[in-house]
């Protein structure tokens, strides 16, 4: 064990027991009703994580609306994480990601406006609001809440990472956990996401084993599906390249600020081509230095085709940065994804699932 590991683990691991304990005793204060929990008339369903950073929750959280919204008047409603707002913020063809936040931004235009979108930090409020502006709302869907006890769920939802398992991890700040892993078993649903394209049946079987899920929770597994590229600003794009198209004497600048960037630079990396990587923060905000960067390491790629590629997430604060440069334009693709359940014999679907919980 290295000197930093050995100073780390000295001074982070006291820090992680008693945040452990602070975590332990709210949920207890919640359990034995000393905090109060909202129960609403609505069907509401939580989805969150364990741990901080990227587990996938925005990809989920769409997945979930394409799949009710049919069925359902469905209203999403989330904190709106690094927005320049505060209070309850209802989603329009006006907002901004500086207005509502960026995941809230990217759900409201994924959907075309059809789906209720909107913020607020207290949730009951926020609840309290939507149900006051739309009466016909009959299914609300809180992002990124599973530790926002003060509203008690009908349905909640637990992502956990494939290549990062909760039940290997430590508690803030030693680890990445939000709270003991005996949160898990608030989840009516546990899915294990960002699989790999092939997973053996020993795999599942060993996820299943070490989560140590109880009898009455659902467990599923999703993977990542990339669909094809998309342009940043359709008006100045003639035509939309294919990665399947690009050769080894290609560069791709590859610009990522999200939780965790390594599956989206794997999987362009998988097509040969030169992979230049800018990596940012989660949920970070361009300045103009950033694009000034990606503007000379642009002019720095060489290739007979050389594009820029970002994420879905980090597309919604490109496209309305202020400093992004016209001749860019033409050039810079997002890379939409879309959330897949991998089906395995013997296991539930999970659409059906999550619908007769509902009821």
């Amino acid at each position: 064990m290295s000197l930093r590991s050995v100073i780390a683990k000295t001074i982070l691991l006291p820090c992680s027991k008693i945040y452990g304990a602070v975590t332990y005793m709210r949920n207890k204060f919640f359990d034995w009703g000393l905090l109060k929990q909202h129960e609403f008339d609505v069907p509401v369903v939580v989805v969150g994580n364990l741990t901080v950073g990227g587990t996938g929750k925005t990809p989920h959280v769409e997945h979930i609306v394409e799949a009710m919204r049919h069925s359902h008047h469905v209203a999403v409603l989330s904190r709106g994480y690094k927005r320049h707002t505060k209070g309850f913020v209802l989603a329009s063809q006006r907002s901004t990601p500086r207005d509502i936040g960026d995941e809230a931004f990217q759900i409201y235009h994924k959907f075309d406006g059809q789906v209720v979108m909107a913020v607020c930090e207290d949730r009951v409020t926020g609840i309290n609001e939507l149900l006051r502006i739309d009466p016909m709302i009959n299914l609300i869907i809180l992002d990124d809440a599973y530790q926002h006890r003060y509203v008690k769920p009908r349905v909640a939802i637990l992502i956990t990472e494939y290549g990062r398992p909760v039940y290997e991890d430590k508690l803030l700040p030693y680890g990445r956990l939000r709270e003991s892993i005996r949160g898990m078993g608030r989840a009516d649903i546990v899915i294990t996401a960002k699989c790999p394209d092939y997973i053996k049946d020993l795999d599942y079987r060993l996820v299943s084993k070490n989560l140590e899920l109880f009898p009455y929770q659902k467990l599923f597994f999703s993977r990542y599906v990339y669909q094809n590229l998309v342009p940043l600003f359709p008006d100045a794009v003639r035509s939309v390249p294919f990665l399947d198209w690009m050769s080894k004497n290609d560069t791709i600048l590859a610009v990522a600020g999200i939780g965790n960037p390594r599956p989206f630079i794997r999987y362009l990396k998988s097509f040969l081509p030169r992979v230049k990587v800018n990596v940012f923060p989660d949920h970070h905000n361009y300045t103009r230095k950033d694009i000034e960067l990606l503007k000379e390491r642009y002019k720095s790629m060489k290739g007979e085709t050389r594009i820029i590629i970002t994420t879905e997430k980090d597309a919604v604060r490109l496209i309305c940065n202020p400093y992004f440069p016209h001749e860019l334009k033409a050039v810079t693709f997002y890379l939409p994804i879309k959330v897949e359940f991998i089906n395995r014999p013997n296991c539930d679907d999970f659409a059906d699932t999550l619908r007769k919980l509902i009821r």
